[in-house]
This record gives C-alpha cells, sequence and structure tokens, in this order.
C-alpha cells in the first residue's frame, strides 16, 4: 500500500467514476468496492447496499472514491495532471477524459471532466522548454502554451524555435 492515496469524495457516483478512470489509463483496475452497511447508512444517509468506497489503480497510482453525499464537491482546487510524451498521447487523454461530456476545457491543458474533476494534460517536452535556462525561448513557450486549451507538440516547438 502506497503512503499517500488521493481520495476523492463523489456524491453517489464514485463506482461510476472508477469504472470511467480505469478503461482510460493502462496498467488500471478497481481493487475493491466496500458497501455500505446499516450503521454506515444512517450515519450517511445512503442506501445500505450501494457502493461506500471504491479503490482503484490508474497506471500503478492508487486512489479511493467514496459515495460521500452532497456535502462537499470536488473543484479546480485539487487537479491530477498527466504527464504526456508524444501528441498522440496528449490526443488520447483529451479525447477519453472528455468523452460523455459535459466537460469544460480550459487554457493550457486544463479540462475538467463529466464528474467534475480537474486535469491537466501537458507535454514532457514543454515542461522542458519552460525549465530551460533560454528566458525568451521560455517566455514564447509559455505565451504560445496560454492560448491554447488542448496542447499542440508541433506549435509548441514552433514557438520554441522563433
Amino acid at each position: 500500500m502506497q503512503k499517500i492515496t488521493p481520495f476523492l469524495w463523489f456524491d453517489r457516483q464514485a463506482e461510476d467514476a472508477a469504472k470511467f478512470y480505469t478503461g482510460i489509463f493502462p496498467n488500471s483496475r478497481i481493487k475493491s468496492v466496500l458497501q455500505y452497511d446499516e450503521a454506515g447508512s444512517k450515519a450517511s444517509g445512503m442506501p445500505a447496499g450501494t457502493a461506500m468506497t471504491v479503490a482503484f489503480d490508474l497506471d500503478g497510482q492508487e486512489f479511493v472514491a467514496l459515495n460521500g453525499g452532497p456535502h462537499f464537491r470536488i473543484n479546480e482546487a485539487v487537479s491530477l495532471v498527466i504527464n504526456c510524451e508524444s501528441q498522440d498521447e496528449i490526443d488520447h487523454y483529451w479525447k477519453q477524459l472528455t468523452a460523455g461530456g459535459p466537460v469544460e476545457a480550459q487554457q493550457c491543458g486544463w479540462l475538467k471532466d463529466r464528474f467534475g474533476v480537474s486535469w491537466q494534460v501537458v507535454s514532457v517536452e514543454a515542461i522542458r522548454l519552460l525549465q530551460g535556462d533560454d528566458k525568451a525561448r521560455a517566455g514564447r513557450v509559455m505565451s504560445a502554451i496560454l492560448q491554447m486549451k488542448k496542447i499542440d507538440i508541433a506549435a509548441v516547438r514552433k514557438a520554441a524555435a522563433q
């Protein structure tokens, strides 16, 4: 078991979200589903027998999703970053995470999926260009990225080369 596990609070969509995410990422699976018993049902107001927590792995990273009711909402204050090596990888994750909408695409590779979880689908190449010693190049790259929703590596490279 990993030391720190991200825990996602959903109203009643924990199992659907876990199935959705494990269908997107390689080497992913639902590990267990713990259901509300009578005592948990009384304490939470959730029906006995429904999923309480869903433990799942996304490409080796453990997560737990909770059906906790409408008391708390997922928001952009916490997000998940996907570091992509290629445009094909960016396109794959962007397409999969935006499937089944409604979704909100935002600048710099950010999107909010149909469950309200925020993701940033990024290019590791662009990150390297931003972190390099060439401040002028980094500025051009950042200016280009700020104009994008889904990251376009070819446009990032063009901005870096100017």
